[in-house]
């Protein structure tokens, strides 16, 4: 029997977003990735927050492939 353990990751990331247009494509680019367990988009901080089994590296990739403007959260660039 093989186990795989899952690995919760928590990313912070700061996402350009100024409409509901915008917040729309961001959920929706969020949700395509595969072993999230939750997010939050805080609009008034241009925050997104995904919790689950995925890195930073790739949470960050999917959203700029979106179009939107995202870098780390923090400025050592791990989140």
């Amino acid at each position: 029997m093989i186990c795989l353990m899952m690995v919760m990751q928590v990313v912070e990331l700061r996402v350009g977003m100024h409409c509901d247009k915008c917040i729309k494509e961001i959920k929706r680019a969020i949700r395509k990735l595969e072993g999230i367990e939750t997010y939050k988009v805080d609009t008034v901080a241009h925050k997104v927050t995904v919790t689950g089994d995925v890195t930073a590296k790739t949470v960050l990739k999917t959203l700029v492939r979106s179009g939107k403007p995202a870098s780390y959260w923090n400025e050592s660039g791990h989140s």
